[in-house]
C-alpha cells in the first residue's frame, strides 16, 4: 500500500498533461523472499493498462523460468480478476487492449543480452512507456541501458524488484550504490511482511546465521558481502556456452546420472569428455516415467553396453539418494564401472563440507575452460545454488531442499554434470569392438535411438 501510494504521489507531482514530457518515475525494491513482488508487478500492469490508453510496457525477469512460471502467471492471475478484464486479450506473453492492440499493450520479454533490441524503440508520447524488471539483480546492464532509451517522452516509468543477489551491476547501483540519486528505493526485510513464511525464515537464520550472505539476501533484502550469492557466476557459464573446445583422443567419456524420486524432478544422464560437456546428447526421463526403476535400469544398461566409437563410457556416477537400486542391479549385470555417489558423503578435500560441495567446486573450476551446451535451462541451473562458508571454514553448497523452499526448480541437469567430477577417471585402454545392439525402447533426445518422452 505504501509503495502504491508513493507512486500515486509521484504521478500527481509530475502532472502529465498528455503532451509535455515529464521526468521518469523510477522505483526500486530490494527485498527478501515472500513479500509479494510478483503480485505487485501484476497490480502495476493492470493499473497502467486500465488508466493509460495507448501505454506500452515491457516486463522481464532474470531467467526464462522466472518469467514463464512465476512473474507472468501472476500477471495473468490478477488480470483475470481485474474489474477491467473485458477490455483486454490475455496471451502467453502479452496483454493487449481490444480497442487498439497494436499500440496499447504490455509484453513479456526475456532479458538475454542478445535480445536487447526488443527493449528499444518503446515510446508513448501521449501516454506511458513502462519497464518492469522482476528479480532484477541478474538482468544484464546492457538491457538496462537500452530500456533507458524508452524514457524520453510522455509519462515514462521504470520499476525494478528483486533479491539483491549481487553487490555489483545496475540493480545494486540503484538500490545501494552510485546510481541511487535517480531512483526511489527501499529495502524490505521479509520478517516484516505478514505473508512471508516465518517458520522457514527462522530455519534459514538458524542454519546459516543472521550475518550470512544467504540471510542477508533471502531475508533481510541486503546485498551479499561476497560478489554474488550464486556459487557459479553467470559470466563463467555464458563464456562456456560460446567456447569451442578440443579433447585428447583417449580422454575418458564420463556419465553422471541424477536419479529422481518422481514428481516434477527429472531423471537425467549427462556426458562429459574432458573439457567437452557436449560429448553426447543428454538422456532426460520425466520423474513419473522413472517411478518404475526397471525403466531406468534398462536405459542405464544400454548406455553402459554401447560400444560404438566415441560412445563407450569409462565410468558412470549415480546419485545414491534414489539411485542405489539402479547401481546394485547394474553391478549384478557386470557393470563394475558404475559408481554410487552420496552427495552428503565425506569430501576428498577438507576445504569442502561434503561430496556435494566438492563436486560443485570441481565443476566451477572446470567451467573456466569447458565448452557446454548452449542450453538456457542448464545455464540457469548451474547458476542457481547459493553457498556459504560454515563455522569450520568449509564450503557448503545450498541443498535442493532449500532451493525448493525459495521456489527454484531442482537442478537435475546441473547435478548430472556435477556428478562427472566425483572422482578422477582413467582413459579406457582400448575400445571394445563388440557391436552395439540398438535399444528397442522409446527415449528420444538420448542419442541412442527412439523419439518421444525424453526430450
Amino acid at each position: 500500500m505504501e509503495i502504491l501510494e508513493e507512486i500515486g504521489e509521484e504521478v500527481a507531482l509530475r502532472g502529465f498533461d498528455g503532451l509535455t514530457p515529464v521526468a521518469p518515475i523510477r522505483q526500486a525494491i530490494a527485498s527478501g523472499h515472500g513479500i509479494g513482488k510478483s503480485t505487485l508487478v501484476a497490480w502495476l500492469i493492470d493499473w497502467l493498462m486500465s488508466t493509460r490508453p495507448q501505454c506500452k510496457g515491457t516486463v522481464t525477469a532474470n531467467t526464462v523460468t522466472q518469467l514463464e512460471t512465476k512473474t507472468w502467471p501472476a500477471v495473468v492471475q490478477w488480470t483475470r480478476m481485474c474489474a477491467t478484464r473485458d477490455w483486454f486479450t490475455l496471451g502467453a506473453r502479452s496483454i493487449r487492449a481490444i480497442e487498439d492492440p497494436k499500440n496499447w499493450f504490455v509484453v513479456a520479454q526475456t532479458c538475454k543480452e542478445e535480445n536487447s533490441e526488443a527493449f528499444a524503440g518503446q515510446h508513448a508520447a501521449t501516454s506511458s512507456s513502462v519497464y518492469i524488471f522482476d528479480e532484477a539483480s541478474a538482468v544484464p546492464d546492457k538491457i538496462w541501458e537500452v530500456a533507458e532509451g524508452g524514457l524520453t517522452d510522455g509519462e515514462p516509468m521504470f520499476f525494478a524488484f528483486g533479491n539483491p543477489t549481487r553487490n555489483s551491476g545496475k540493480f545494486y547501483r540503484i538500490t545501494f550504490g552510485s546510481d541511487m540519486a535517480r531512483w526511489k528505493q527501499r529495502s524490505i526485510d521479509s520478517r516484516t511482511s505478514a505473508r512471508a513464511n516465518k517458520t522457514q525464515i527462522a530455519e534459514w537464520i538458524e542454519d546459516y546465521g543472521i550475518d550470512s550472505d544467504f540471510v542477508k539476501v533471502r531475508v533481510l533484502g541486503l546485498p551479499p558481502s561476497a560478489s554474488e550469492l550464486q556459487f557459479i557466476d553467470q559470466a563463467r557459464v555464458d563464456a562456456a556456452r560460446k567456447r569451442v573446445v578440443e579433447t585428447l583422443p583417449d580422454e575418458p567419456l564420463i556419465a553422471g546420472f541424477d536419479a529422481s524420486g518422481g514428481g516434477a524432478a527429472w531423471n537425467v544422464i549427462r556426458f562429459r569428455r574432458g573439457s567437452d560437456w557436449r560429448a553426447l546428447p543428454p538422456i532426460r526421463i520425466p520423474g513419473e516415467k522413472g517411478r518404475d526403476r526397471s525403466v531406468l535400469i534398462g536405459i542405464a544398461a544400454e548406455v553402459m553396453r554401447d560400444r560404438r566409437p566415441g560412445h563407450q563410457v569409462a565410468a558412470m556416477f549415480v546419485d545414491s539418494a534414489f539411485g542405489s537400486p539402479i547401481v546394485e542391479r547394474l553391478h549384478t549385470l557386470g557393470y563394475d564401472n558404475v559408481i554410487e555417489v552420496s552427495f552428503g558423503g565425506t569430501s576428498p578435500d577438507f576445504h569442502q563440507a561434503n561430496q556435494r560441495a566438492y563436486m560443485w567446486n570441481k565443476a566451477k573450476e572446470a567451467l573456466l575452460t569447458a565448452g557446454i551446451p548452449d542450453d538456457e535451462h542448464l545455464a540457469i541451473q548451474l547458476c542457481s545454488p547459493g553457498y556459504h562458508i560454515n563455522n569450520q571454514n568449509k564450503l557448503v553448497i545450498e541443498s535442493k531442499e532449500d532451493m525448493a523452499k525459495r521456489g527454484d526448480p531442482s537442478p537435475d541437469d546441473a547435478d548430472a554434470y556435477v556428478l562427472t567430477f566425483a572422482q578422477p577417471v582413467t582413459p579406457l585402454l582400448a575400445q571394445d569392438p563388440e557391436t552395439f545392439n540398438e535399444f528397442d525402447g522409446d527415449f528420444g533426445g538420448s542419442g541412442l535411438g527412439g523419439g518421444g518422452w525424453m526430450s
